[in-house]
């Protein structure tokens, strides 16, 4: 958890350096900083962790009926990849909205409480429990439900609000 913790905050720093960066030159009349924030404001979007969760519970949903072997391998080629796809992304998107915010666009903070946000959240729980869920037959069983569920609703449900 703690490395976790130490990536998030690295990327979330060096992004809010960038997007800092490329709002200073943007704010001086440099079409360069324009093209740097398009950039990192092309990566600020929720929604982008609804297909990483399809995929997220698609295999949390495989480690749940594999033997261990397979288990681990979906475990450390796909779960794993996509966790830290999601921390990174997260940051990265906190990243901008705290240098945006620092420049004085106080309201963009508002934009973390997107409900999309709660998939990332999710995935990241689901992570940490993995472990646990694996060793009990009961929670195995349940949770192979769930992800079977979270994985069609995160595919097919449209999630209009």
């Amino acid at each position: 958890m703690s490395k976790a913790l130490t990536s998030f905050a690295l990327v979330a720093v060096l992004t809010a350096l960038l997007m800092a960066l490329s709002l200073a030159v943007a704010r001086h009349g440099y079409p360069y900083g324009a093209i740097g924030v398009r950039r990192l404001d092309g990566i600020a979007d929720a929604g982008t962790f609804i297909p990483l969760a399809a995929v997220y519970f698609f295999s949390a949903l495989l480690m749940m009926i594999l033997p261990i072997r397979a288990a681990s391998i979906v475990l450390t080629n796909a779960a794993d990849a996509v966790f830290w796809t999601v921390i990174v992304l997260f940051a990265a998107i906190l990243g901008c909205l705290v240098a945006r915010w620092a420049f004085g666009q106080r309201d963009v903070l508002w934009t973390v409480l997107n409900w999309r946000f709660l998939f990332a959240a999710v995935i990241i729980g689901c992570h940490f429990v993995m472990n646990e869920l694996r060793r009990n037959v009961l929670l195995r069983s349940l949770f192979f439900v769930i992800f079977a569920a979270a994985t069609l609703a995160c595919l097919f449900w449209s999630f209009t609000l």
